[in-house]
């Protein structure tokens, strides 16, 4: 009966450890090199009935020359995104990867040649992340511009669709740059429909009422959910209360994209790096 008994402990903790390797090669090889789309619709009470239906596609937190991250993967990035025929595209920062034991620096020239040739018929738009001025966002935002891609830095764009405006304000980066939230949307004409663009969703309780719809990113979703626990570890002063997806606080909505790339550990681990195809209803 003992040895029995010595025997079926031994073989659950062969499983336990079989699984955990398992679990480690899923989260360092296999679910990293993924690239998911992922379809999402948000109803906003107060949105012009002529912009229903809008189409956005989302891409963010890229971190080129990451795990995974390389020519190819920009390729894919693109040809993925353009077969959604989404009717306008966001970039939401973070391009840049510092030179690591898992990473290194990829020049953004390189990312922006890639990224110009994704099409839609309102155009692309980029913000820049924490990455990106952590390098040198002067650089960043100059070879976007270069390759026609709009930076939006603490300006706001008009975009039109269906005989209707509406505007997109692209917030500074919350970590790395003086905020002038407010003087920002006060750009856009007084009354008009703004969706604005952050990477760091922190700054949502800042976001005045006057603005529908935040568009982040930044948190890696977390980059690992445990089952039963959840994401251990977020990067935001808020915990896991921001960490994806679709929020709706105070009056107004958020939808924070898990972004593509890697940053601190080259894991993810149920949390597949994603295209985001945001469909906004009224």
């Amino acid at each position: 009966m003992r040895s029995s008994w010595k025997k079926s402990i031994r073989i659950a903790l062969e499983i336990v450890v079989l699984l955990v390797v398992l679990c480690l090669i899923w989260g360092f090889f296999i679910e990293p090199n993924r690239l998911i789309v992922h379809q999402e619709t948000i109803q906003i009470d107060n949105l012009p009935k002529e912009l229903s239906g809008l189409r956005i596609a989302l891409i963010a937190d890229i971190h080129t020359g990451g795990p995974f991250i390389d020519d190819n993967k920009l390729r894919k990035i693109v040809e993925l995104t353009n077969q959604q025929n989404p009717d306008l595209i966001l970039l939401l920062g973070d391009y840049m990867s510092p030179n690591s034991w898992h990473s290194h620096r990829v020049e953004p020239e390189i990312t922006a040649a890639a990224l110009k040739d994704l099409k839609a018929p309102l155009g692309v738009y980029t913000i820049l992340g924490n990455h990106d001025w952590w390098y040198n966002g002067e650089k960043v935002r100059g070879a976007f511009e270069q390759n026609g891609i709009k930076v939006l830095e603490e300006e706001v764009a008009e975009v039109k669709w269906k005989d209707k405006s509406f505007w997109l304000a692209g917030l500074a980066d919350l970590m790395t740059r003086r905020q002038h939230v407010d003087e920002t949307i006060a750009k856009a004409p007084a009354g008009s429909t703004i969706i604005a663009l952050a990477h760091n969703p922190d700054i949502f309780p800042r976001l005045p009422q006057t603005v529908p719809l935040l568009l982040a990113a930044h948190t890696h979703g977390g980059q690992v959910n445990i089952p039963l626990i959840g994401t251990p570890i977020v990067p935001s002063r808020f915990g896991s209360k921001y960490t994806a997806g679709h929020i709706f606080e105070n009056g107004h909505h958020m939808f924070v994209t898990t972004g593509i790339g890697t940053s601190i550990l080259p894991i993810r681990f149920r949390v597949p790096p994603e295209i985001v195809i945001l469909t906004v209803k009224s």
